[in-house]
């Protein structure tokens, strides 16, 4: 299973690219800019998308995907996996014919290019070898995260998200975890901030990780624009016995 991260920064700018995660050459984990710097030949591969949640920097990419692909989709359409919310917050605010065209109704109703799949938290979709694990999240909008287990190992990416117990007693019920995406948004001076937001900052997640019985490679994500290398210092000081990674994006993991 190979997973790749097309992007991984909390904003835009000098290269900056925002959420999305390849995992083989045909899944998505949120649709990020970092999407957009696929080529053509493998942007045609993509046939599931994984959101997280709804927020721009994460679904940035997806209305402009399935218009690219639209001629490839119509006898195969692009498969978007979701909370209920979330799809309801894409239907009524982008899908809407005022920000985007409704392409669950192109190039018909019955033969739709993109298709919604409502995943609750608990439940698994299998596409061949892969298992995909939805879990729980705790941000300002209705959110999850996902636990990908193929023959090679398991990972799982949090999306955002903050403090919560759920989110680690999940990753905990299996016996794998070899590699870790987890957000890590402010610093410790914006704490209260980063609970309002709905984000990690170094001291909230270093106390939620001492509750997870793994201990998989760490990379660490939506750090803010400008402030990466503080925030993960702080960090590293927090956690100097976990496996730290700082993701820039085009990192490759090989599992």
């Amino acid at each position: 299973m190979r997973v790749e991260v097309l992007g991984c920064s909390g904003g835009i700018g000098g290269g900056r690219r925002t959420s999305a995660l390849r995992v083989d050459d045909d899944i998505l984990l949120d649709c990020g800019t970092g999407v957009g710097d696929l080529s053509p030949d493998e942007l045609s591969r993509i046939r599931h998308v994984f959101l997280t949640h709804p927020h721009m920097d994460h679904v940035a990419c997806l209305p402009m995907l399935v218009d690219t692909l639209f001629a490839q989709l119509k006898d195969a359409p692009l498969m978007v996996y979701a909370t209920p919310p979330c799809i309801e917050i894409l239907q009524a605010h982008i899908f809407n014919w005022q920000i985007w065209p409704d392409f669950q109704t192109l190039p018909a109703p019955d033969s739709p290019v993109v298709r919604f799949r409502p995943v609750e938290w608990g439940e698994t979709v299998t596409l061949g070898a892969r298992r995909i694990d939805v879990l729980p999240a705790i941000h300002t909008v209705p959110a999850c995260g996902y636990r990908v287990e193929g023959n090679g190992g398991a990972f799982a990416y949090t999306g955002d998200c903050t403090s919560n117990d759920s989110l680690w007693k999940a990753l905990n019920a299996h016996d794998r975890l070899d590699l870790l995406v987890v957000e890590c948004a402010f610093g410790d001076s914006e704490i209260d901030l980063a609970r309002r937001a709905g984000h990690y900052c170094p001291e909230l997640l270093v106390h939620d990780l001492a509750k997870l019985g793994h201990d998989p490679r760490i990379c660490i994500t939506h750090l803010k624009p400008g402030e990466e290398a503080r925030v993960f210092e702080q960090l590293r000081r927090r956690a100097p016995q976990r496996a730290l990674l700082q993701l820039r994006g085009r990192e490759v993991f090989q599992l």
